[in-house]
């Protein structure tokens, strides 16, 4: 058996590993790479592998690093089949078409350039039909129920609490009469977050490929979400200001809408109105409302009371454009929630680029911010960034509340590998984490008798 780390490795997008079990070549996520667009788009253009020669994928999540290149994958001639949970593939109808439509308007907008120069037009990594396709191939399995994917393979799902629908992965497999446990986490979750339950131990094994986004670094505790986000509300309203949220429309705009929710119904909120302005989000909350199984008890005691917590009367879900221009022409006090969370596409560009030079405004920071993108230099504070080619002047205030995030801090990734035997556990291979921040959780992991801790380069292959 081998395990192949062909993306998240060392980074923290274009998650994809490939497993090679019993003559069976099983692909763990097949996630878009984002960083350096010409760079992106050549890694995520050319797979590292015959596309043919896979015999099964096994998806985590949703989220386009994960699954944003499964397109691409199947227009290569990919024809088996694509294992998800239930949620991950009705979140995947959505924004696998949103992906592809994005990528049609960018290849527009690149192809006019290349026109006037005379350069050679490119096409999109995949199309609408692409999906088309894909979304065909999808096969649902419930948590913790076995399914034999390959021979001697058989495959589990555990509730990671990252987003709606996310899964750890178990791989029970036979070989040489013996079985073999392997183990992915995913992107793991955090205990007490809002609306789904808490990520689930998937038990010992002989080896364990783990998520490293935020090692040698803990959060907030996610007890103090509300408060944080109502104080930054308040200071920006004495103001006179706005406050822009860059989000990911699945998953963050969730908490996001169900905590203002909470504060309304309390009766703290501020009396501004709160827009969402993105039509990906939308319809991400609309498939949120259709999988109430995936609900922690919290969230369920408001559906049995029958109140809508992704609904209240200062929320307002933006689609068209014209609407969302509009948004640019209020003087008033509001908050704005727009993709794409890490600053590099979508309207949260227009938002940032109206109110980035406002003192009175605040850019809220709520989610990891990867490296060489917009939404990092803005964490970073640097004084001038760059929009739609133009240079802009940060003069808002920029605040992080890291509270809100959906990946295990240190402490808790810490927590979730000591379920595990440290002497039945033979090697864990760290990845979707800068090198620092793999680093700093390896040495906390061998501090702690987890010896065999390796931090994978992209294309490395481990034999088991």
């Amino acid at each position: 058996m081998t395990i192949q780390f062909l993306g998240a490795a060392r980074s923290v997008t274009g998650s994809m590993h490939l497993i090679s079990a019993n003559g069976s070549k099983i692909l763990l996520d097949c996630g878009l790479f984002q960083g350096r667009r010409a760079e992106a788009f050549q890694r995520n253009r050319t797979l590292p592998f015959d596309a043919a020669s896979i015999d099964a994928v096994v998806l985590s999540h949703a989220h386009i690093d994960h699954a944003g290149n499964l397109p691409n994958l199947v227009r290569s001639g990919y024809r088996g089949p694509i294992y998800a949970t239930a949620a991950t593939r009705d979140l995947c109808n959505i924004m696998l078409y949103d992906s592809a439509f994005l990528q049609q308007r960018d290849v527009e907008f690149v192809n006019k350039r290349h026109k006037k120069r005379n350069e050679p037009l490119i096409e999109p990594i995949y199309t609408q039909e692409d999906v088309d396709e894909t979304i065909d191939q999808f096969i649902s399995i419930g948590y913790r129920q076995p399914f034999q994917i390959a021979p001697g393979v058989v495959l589990r799902f555990f509730d990671a609490g990252h987003i709606l629908g996310s899964a750890s992965v178990l791989l029970e497999v036979e070989n040489k009469r013996r079985t073999h446990r392997i183990g992915f986490t995913g992107d793991l979750g955090r205990k007490d977050m809002p609306i789904l339950r808490d990520p689930q131990p998937i038990g010992d094994v002989d080896y364990l490929i783990c998520e490293s986004t935020y090692g040698g670094k803990t959060h907030d505790p996610p007890t103090g979400m509300r408060d944080s986000l109502l104080q930054a509300v308040k200071e920006t309203v004495e103001r006179g200001g706005k406050i822009i949220i860059p989000s990911f429309s699945v998953g963050r705009t969730q908490e996001l809408i169900y905590k203002f929710f909470q504060l309304c119904d309390e009766g703290r909120l501020p009396s501004i109105p709160v827009f969402v302005d993105s039509p990906l989000a939308v319809n991400a909350t609309d498939v949120f409302r259709m999988h109430p199984e995936c609900f922690d008890k919290e969230m369920m005691g408001y559906i049995r009371q029958h109140e809508d917590p992704f609904g209240f009367g200062r929320l307002t879900y933006i689609r068209s454009v014209d609407d969302s221009k509009a948004l640019n022409d209020r003087l008033d006090p509001c908050v704005i929630i727009a993709a794409s969370g890490m600053c590099e596409g979508g309207r949260i560009l227009h938002h940032l680029a109206n109110n980035i030079e406002n003192p009175k405004n605040t850019l809220l920071i709520v989610g990891f911010m990867a490296e060489h993108t917009l939404g990092r230099r803005l964490v970073e504070r640097q004084p001038e960034v760059r929009i739609f080619g133009d240079e802009y002047r940060l003069r808002a205030t920029v605040k992080i509340l890291n509270a809100f995030s959906a990946h295990a801090g240190h402490d808790e990734l810490m927590g979730y590998v000591q379920t595990m035997d440290a002497g039945a556990l033979k090697g864990i291979s760290l990845v979707h984490g800068e090198l620092d921040r793999a680093e700093a959780f390896a040495e906390a992991l061998r501090a702690c008798g987890y010896s065999n801790v390796s931090i994978p380069v992209r294309g490395q292959k481990v034999e088991l």
